[in-house]
């Protein structure tokens, strides 16, 4: 079932052909948040491969690294030679790149599936929001994405949870051979009831193939990956010291200022550096990245600390975690309307000072910690604190740009925070003196964890002060959030183009 870019869009939930089409975004979707929960067998794999923590921080890493450099080159190829067809290709990719991961003989070989897999989760992550866009009548629309992002949070509620049951069961290689049938179920549902849509439809055929020609970003994209790359390598393997990370360190730098030149030039930049002009979306996005590299760097270090600390098993540690997704889903999309009534600086200053008090929480959490007394009480302050910051983040990021850069600013803060929790995977434990082998010992790790935890809410703390002093106290928002539930703890959601036709529709 195909149809043309110029058509309107039509699909109603209510219809088969409707339910067909969320059902396929949803899965898509879901692929990814299970590829963001293998922490949850890192002890597992490095026990299996002998592996120091360096190689279980790469496991992690190459697939935030690709995802993160790629995913604004992903929604362009989608708008470019048609969502729908990069979304499948998408799909099939990171199925692909989950079987290698599965079959893996040694760390070196997950390493580069879990990169391959990242370039997958790039090409599909922004085509499941924008085919809602493209697929659905207006009228229909914001339900649509709610529904998305509703199952999409489920779905990250439940893959820890699923994770840790098949670590401790069949074994950790079924987290990634989970992804292949899913993917199986995805690709047929897509091509035959998802409809062909591109970006900005050309007027004309000779227009089209205009269209569909122009050259792409391709420098600035290599650039932006090369320079987040050369900076986690830096920071994972600094331990070590030596010529090599001062030439990667250097490198780092000089692909990072090359790239913003190779942006400020080019006529059709992958990141248009004009849309920095806005005060208010540069602080947003200063912001975004302290808050997301403590998150990111919490949830990383804490799925291991219940493991090898607190000695819970893969499915105890993820069902642990299980609350603050609940918290999330059920009360984000109702603390958008904080950052209208309150303006943005009082949830994004409270938000993050009350997730840094959860963190500081969590350095009870050791050798014989109870859940009920320990765990929980930590893990609840944190989620609402991000309740409180999370949707009122997303508000003020698109008021902050004109609708027609609402896309495109929103995968910018997406990418920018997926990027913060890779640069926090890699520096943390170097920050927190933990050594090669800090993972095996329960009493070495304990030490690190508890160094690490004040960094974190450090992080938040930073972000919090950013926005007291740089976000106007008076309402500027002139949207409301479009997603009836959010459940992604490590990065911002998405949001639609043009979001501002959706706001009366939730």
């Amino acid at each position: 079932m195909d149809i043309s870019s110029h058509a309107q869009p039509t699909a109603r939930i209510a219809t088969a052909r409707g339910r067909w089409i969320l059902l396929a975004t949803v899965l898509g979707s879901t692929l990814v948040l299970l590829g963001s929960t293998t922490t949850i067998a890192l002890p597992h794999i490095g026990e299996d491969f002998s592996a120091d923590l360096a190689a279980l921080q790469w496991i992690v890493n190459a697939y935030m690294l690709t995802l993160a450099g790629l995913i604004l080159l992903g929604g362009a190829l989608g708008d470019r030679f048609g969502r729908r067809r990069i979304f499948v290709l998408g799909v099939v990719w990171f199925a692909a790149a989950s079987l290698l991961c599965g079959l893996a003989a040694d760390t070196g070989m997950l390493i580069a599936a879990r990169a391959l897999q990242g370039v997958g989760g790039a090409l599909l992550t922004p085509g499941s929001l924008a085919l809602i866009e493209a697929s659905f009548h207006p009228d229909d629309r914001a339900r649509a994405v709610g529904l998305w992002s509703g199952f999409g949070g489920i779905g990250a509620a439940a893959g820890p949870f699923l994770g840790g049951w098949l670590v401790d069961g069949p074994g950790w290689r079924w987290t990634f051979l989970l992804n292949v049938p899913l993917a199986l179920a995805c690709v047929p549902i897509a091509l035959r009831h998802v409809p062909e849509s591109f970006g900005t439809p050309p007027q004309t055929a000779a227009a089209d193939t205009a269209h569909r020609q122009r050259g792409f970003d391709v420098l600035g994209t290599v650039l932006g990956a090369l320079a987040l790359g050369l900076a986690t390598y830096t920071l994972t393997e600094a331990r070590d010291g030596g010529v090599m990370i001062a030439v990667t360190a250097a490198g780092g730098v000089a692909a990072g200022i090359a790239f913003v030149l190779v942006e400020r030039r080019r006529p059709d930049p992958m990141m248009p550096l004009t849309i920095f002009a806005s005060r208010q979306f540069t602080s947003i996005n200063l912001i975004t990245l302290c808050l997301y590299a403590g998150l990111g760097g919490f949830f990383f270090l804490t799925a291991l600390q219940l493991q090898i600390v607190v000695g819970y098993s893969a499915l105890e540690a993820g069902a642990a975690m299980l609350p603050t997704t609940v918290l999330m889903l059920i009360f984000s999309s109702h603390s958008g309307e904080l950052a209208q009534r309150l303006g943005p600086r009082v949830p994004l200053t409270a938000g993050p000072l009350i997730c840094a008090v959860g963190m500081l929480m969590t350095l009870r959490v050791g050798n014989g910690a109870s859940y009920v007394v320990d765990v929980l009480p930590a893990l609840l302050v944190i989620g609402t604190g991000m309740v409180i910051f999370v949707a009122p983040l997303t508000v003020t990021l698109l008021s902050s740009v004109d609708d027609s850069n609402a896309g495109l600013a929103s995968g910018i803060n997406n990418a920018a925070a997926r990027a913060s929790g890779l640069v926090a995977v890699a520096a943390l434990p170097l920050l927190a003196g933990m050594g090669p082998d800090a993972y095996r010992s329960g009493t070495a790790f304990d030490a690190s964890f508890s160094r690490a935890m004040p960094l974190c809410a450090a992080s938040l703390a930073i972000g919090a002060l950013l926005a007291f002093m740089t976000l106007g106290k008076t309402s500027t928002v002139r949207h409301r959030v479009h997603w009836r539930a959010h459940g992604w703890l490590t990065e911002p959601p998405l949001a639609l183009r043009l979001s501002h036709h959706h706001g009366n529709n939730r």
